[in-house]
């Protein structure tokens, strides 16, 4: 299941918001639900973001540590709970860069070890790795509003709707910026692996 179809469809027909409105009146477990429902979700952005399953680990927590915490003060916007949880982790990596001088980078096992298994045989194997590679190697030379837009869209699975409420842009300009990050990549990318 994609990120997108996670933040819209739920797994156990419960309402996101109406398990919101069960934890703002003290029900813990209504809170375990929506943590078990966005964790991967959160886990995913971070990872890339960060590079570093250790790290990303850490801070999936702590999203959900203020999340619990503040969870009085979130109100109903019209949209999915899991933008509230993903802005939350965004601004933790924000800070864990710039408190940590970290370098923004993705290596290629994280990626691997939480893409799906494949079935196909050992060639095909080999040539989508390489492909795989060559493409997160050009997603890190973009600039880094593209990179988060590719990242939001492809990688995650988000909409365009949904990439501009976590990039705080219309959705006008993610679409440009999605255009531009795109048209970018394919100069980026090796001759053979297009």
């Amino acid at each position: 299941m994609t990120a997108a179809a996670e933040l819209l469809e739920p797994e156990d027909g419960e309402g996101s918001w109406a398990l919101v409105k069960a934890s703002q009146n003290g029900d813990t477990a209504a809170f375990g639900r929506l943590y078990e429902r966005y964790h991967d979700v959160v886990f995913r952005y971070i990872v890339y973001r960060m590079g570093d399953r250790q790290t990303a680990e850490d801070l999936t927590h702590e999203t959900f540590l203020r999340a619990l915490r503040r969870i009085n003060s979130v109100t109903y916007q019209g949209r999915d709970i899991g933008a509230w949880f993903v802005t939350i982790a965004r601004n933790l990596v924000f800070d864990q860069v710039k408190s940590s001088r970290h370098r923004l980078e993705s290596t290629t096992d994280n990626i691997v070890d939480i893409a799906p298994p494949t079935t196909e045989g050992p060639e095909q194997l080999v040539l989508e790795g390489a492909a795989r590679d060559a493409l997160l190697r050009a997603i890190d030379l973009l600039n880094p509003d593209q990179r988060e837009c590719i990242v939001l869209r492809f990688l995650n699975g988000l909409s365009v709707a949904e990439t501009a409420v976590k990039m705080d842009r219309n959705e006008g300009a993610v679409k440009a910026l999605q255009h531009r990050a795109v048209k970018r990549l394919a100069q980026l990318m090796p001759d053979g692996v297009r």
